[in-house]
This record gives structure tokens, sequence and C-alpha cells, in this order.
């Protein structure tokens, strides 16, 4: 069964950084995109970034372009989320969530992730 299991979510000041994990269990993820989704209060649920398992390509939101920075330990089935210059408009859940591939879509899109983990808050004070 896989599990993702976020960690590293919290409140920090506007301008600060925090750094977010996912820890994968449960298959091989290889072949898996692996990435980060938000959800603000009153919002859709939407993309952040992604990475292939490779770790050598790798899409961002227009939006945390240049500040957000994500990777990933295949050794460990980890993923992690380097945020710095946050903005109070980065507060929201983070999501991570793996595309194996067998679901069709777009890389930056919800239904091409077919494994979800349950949510980390971040929280952005201004």
């Amino acid at each position: 069964q896989v599990q993702l299991v976020e960690s590293g979510g919290g409140l920090v000041q506007a301008g600060g950084s925090l750094r977010l994990s996912c820890a994968a269990s449960g298959r091989t993820f290889s072949n898996f995109y692996m990435g980060w989704f938000r959800q603000a209060p009153g919002k859709e649920r939407e993309f952040v970034a992604t990475t292939w398992w490779s770790g050598d390509v790798t899409f961002y939101a227009d939006s945390v372009k240049g500040r957000f920075t994500i990777s990933r330990d295949n050794a460990e089935n980890t993923v992690y989320l380097q945020m710095n210059s946050l903005k109070s408009e980065d507060t929201a859940v983070y999501y991570c969530a793996a595309s194996s591939g067998r679901l069709r879509g777009a890389i930056t899109a919800r239904a091409r992730y077919d494994y979800w983990g349950q949510g980390t808050q971040v929280t952005v004070s201004s």
C-alpha cells in the first residue's frame, strides 16, 4: 500500500524559509513524477512543483519560480520542497503527490496524480 507522509510545515514570518519533506513507502517510486500541490482556504488545490524520478526534469508554478526548489532522494524515497522568500499568499495546506503514469493529463494537473499525502499546514505571517 502506497503511503505519502508530509512533514516540515509550520508558522514562519514573511521572507523566511521552510523545507517540506515527503516520505514515500509501499513500492518503488522509480519512473514516477513526485510533486507538491497546495490548497488555500476557499480555493482550489493548485500545482506547485514536480520532479521526474531522476531529478533532472522539474516543473514549477510561475508563482513559486525562483523561490521554491523541489528535489528528491531516491535512496531514501523522500521528496523535498525548499521554500524561500515566503509570502503570505503561500499560506496553504501543502500536499505531496505521486504520479505513476497510469492516469492521463498534464503533469501539472491534479488528475495526473494517483497517490496523495494527508497534507501539512504552512502559515506565513506578514
